[in-house]
């Protein structure tokens, strides 16, 4: 029984015999390298940030919530 994943290495084993470039050839391995740097890259972003990993990062001032004077023409 052939399974999908031996299916498609076969195809792609088949269709790599078929160049007969040496420059495609070489093209071909350019791109599965890129197709591979790719992958692992994304499986380095894909982690998520735990919970209170920034705390400390960030302080805010003592007059955060006091209005601004830019606006002080539009209070009552």
């Amino acid at each position: 029984m052939i399974t999908p994943t031996t299916f498609s290495e076969q195809m792609i084993y088949s269709k790599l015999s078929l160049l007969s470039s040496e420059p495609l050839k070489q093209e071909l391995l350019s791109y599965i390298d890129y197709l591979l740097n790719r992958q692992f890259s994304n499986e380095e972003k894909t982690r998520k940030p735990t919970f209170g990993c920034a705390k400390g990062s960030f302080v805010l001032a003592s007059d955060f919530d006091e209005p601004l004077d830019d606006f002080k023409e539009y209070m009552p």
